[in-house]
């Protein structure tokens, strides 16, 4: 569950040390661009990180609408047997 959290503040803190990383090689030697395997190796962590994500808010989402579905379908249930059924017999025949 933890892992999940971890992921989450890692899909917002690795741009922004990419774009740190981006800069110390723009000031430091210009003409070689070794920023880019940095952006490589985080790039991959970062897609792997969002796919776990995903699937726990589709994991979480399922079992809160499972959940909700079957509060509603006991629910419904409760309620029509709280409620007595209708007599066919006080109708008048005109």
């Amino acid at each position: 569950m933890f892992k999940v959290f971890s992921d989450i503040k890692f899909l917002f803190t690795a741009p922004l040390i990419l774009a740190l990383l981006f800069v110390i090689n723009l000031a430091t030697s210009p003409g070689d661009w070794w920023v880019q395997w940095a952006a490589l190796g985080m790039g991959i962590a970062w897609v792997v990180c969002l796919l776990r994500v995903i699937r726990t808010v589709i994991v979480v989402g399922g079992l809160a609408a499972l959940g909700t579905w079957l509060w509603k379908r006991e629910s419904a249930g409760r309620s029509a047997a709280a409620t007595p059924p209708r007599s066919t017999d006080s109708i008048e025949e005109a």
